[in-house]
């Protein structure tokens, strides 16, 4: 693997920035997918794979820095892990054997159904404290269930849409969540990373590489947010922008322009309710 000293400092700074949105919100893949493949000239099955070393990297860092700053509390969250861990394996294993090139059309529809979740009531993902969810068992263990499968199979995105679950079904703090969501998506990825590591496509030195700016974005993420008195409303912030970013991305610039006027207009909204 020759890189020249340009495309050393790009694989670092775009992994650094993939960990801070990963830890904050989500879509960092779309950062490192597209470096391994574009910087780096790895085939795409071999991206996809080689992505979970620094998925992991950064998961680990993030969660380790949540932990030590008092903000990870997994005791409530251990039937979510197994959910989405089996899950997980299903969706990578499905992921050797088709591709995932329709499952990426649906995956625009997804960001807009999970939008329009993200600014229903803004100040419920600005909530301090955690409440008691209102859903039945069964639909939240399918729920996580079916992210568990989405992560195993192309995993870009899938912390946004954890993040409406934790928040949406189980009444969790942006914060909170996001602590968990990291957590889970280590343990998860050391089994889909075995997986893919058996196929043979995942190249560790373009992995590590990237990891290395990777964790470290996502470890100082995770230290601001947890002692950052507004981390909830800031983390809100962000995971709408990145939001609206990739519907422009997906979409289109009249979509992502359509998408900031409705989100601030249920905005402006929630502040009058008030």
């Amino acid at each position: 693997m020759d890189i020249t000293l340009f495309q050393f400092g790009l694989i670092i700074v775009g992994g650094f920035l993939a960990g801070v949105m990963n830890t904050l919100a989500g879509y960092g893949s779309m950062i490192s997918l597209s470096l391994l493949m574009d910087v780096i000239g790895l085939p795409p099955n071999v991206a996809n794979g080689t992505n979970r070393v620094n998925v992991l990297a950064q998961c680990s860092a993030s969660s380790y820095s949540y932990h030590k700053n008092g903000k990870l509390d997994l005791k409530s969250s251990k039937w979510i892990i197994i959910s989405m861990v089996l899950g997980a394996i299903l969706g990578v294993v499905t992921v050797l054997h088709v591709s995932n090139e329709q499952f990426k059309e649906i995956f625009k529809y997804l960001i807009i159904i999970m939008f329009f979740m993200i600014i229903l009531k803004p100040k419920r993902w600005m909530r301090e404290v955690s409440e008691e969810s209102e859903f039945p068992f069964s639909v939240r263990v399918l729920a996580f269930f079916a992210l568990g499968f989405y992560g195993g199979f192309i995993q870009m995105g899938m912390g946004v849409f954890f993040l409406v679950c934790m928040v949406f079904l189980e009444r969790n703090t942006l914060i909170r969540a996001n602590g968990i969501k990291v957590t889970i998506v280590a343990i998860y990825t050391v089994v889909v990373l075995a997986i893919f590591q058996y196929q043979g496509l995942v190249n560790w030195k373009a992995g590590l590489l990237i990891a290395i700016g990777q964790s470290l974005g996502g470890y100082l993420t995770a230290k601001y947010a947890s002692q950052s008195p507004n981390a909830n409303k800031w983390a809100y912030y962000v995971l709408l922008v990145i939001v609206i970013a990739v519907i422009t991305y997906k979409i289109g610039i009249e979509a992502g322009l359509t998408a900031a006027s409705i989100a601030s207009a249920a905005y402006y909204a929630s502040l009058k309710e008030d």
